[in-house]
């Protein structure tokens, strides 16, 4: 019965470690997205990606949140999309 409290106990905090805050700097974050430092900038300068400047000079940035931001808007395949008119004509037809 120990072991199993133990074990539960480490995967907890295996888990827990996982959910901390991972931070980058700006050049984690340009090798992470491949993109240079000249448009990363500009993403930053005209607030188009979320970052942090606590000390108003160092650019931080949020893994989770760069993670989001990365993968926002996505494209949907032809196959989704023929899906979504199928369903859409059915719908919306018009019965004779």
């Amino acid at each position: 019965m120990l072991k199993t409290i133990l074990e539960k106990l480490e995967i907890i905090e295996l888990m827990l470690k996982e959910q901390s805050v991972k931070l980058m700097v700006f050049n984690d974050v340009c090798n992470y997205l491949n993109i240079s430092r000249s448009h990363l900038y500009k993403l930053t300068s005209a607030s188009l990606i979320p970052h942090y400047k606590p000390s108003g000079k160092m650019l931080y940035f949020k893994k989770s949140e760069i993670d989001d931001w990365a993968l926002r808007n996505r494209v949907k395949t032809n196959q989704e999309i023929d899906a979504l008119a199928d369903e859409y004509m059915r719908e919306h037809s018009r019965k004779w």
